[in-house]
């Protein structure tokens, strides 16, 4: 039988990761959306990255047992690789610095949160 605790507890971080990465989707993608001409393989990288991680992450929240837990690895990898992304992008000086921290954070929480998902514990 399923313990409510530890259910509620994976529904409401389930979500709270949901959020955080739409939003920091959002901004990451606001960031790229000028990125000169050279550099617009890595926007790409970034738009495709930083859209993926909520996708997976609600994908994984409609699934059960391992597809589930596949689709939250695909989520951290891609949180993960959008920061990358991000902070070459800032060392160029081709996006702006303080709203790239504010993503970045926001997609470190995100795997953070993704982490707890797939590492429920006791």
């Amino acid at each position: 039988m399923n313990n409510p605790e530890v259910t509620m507890q994976q529904q409401s971080t389930r979500f709270d990761a949901l959020d955080k990465a739409v939003k920091a989707a959002g901004i990451a993608i606001s960031l790229v959306m000028r990125v000169p001409a050279p550099l617009k393989p890595i926007a790409d990288q970034v738009i495709r990255s930083a859209s993926s991680v909520p996708a997976n992450i609600a994908e994984g929240a409609g699934r059960s047992g391992r597809d589930r837990f596949h689709h939250w690895r695909i989520a951290y990898g891609s949180a993960q690789e959008v920061d990358t992304h991000l902070r070459l992008l800032v060392g160029t000086g081709s996006i702006n610095t303080s709203r790239a921290e504010v993503a970045i954070r926001l997609f470190d929480d995100v795997r953070a949160l993704t982490w707890r998902l797939l590492h429920p514990g006791p």
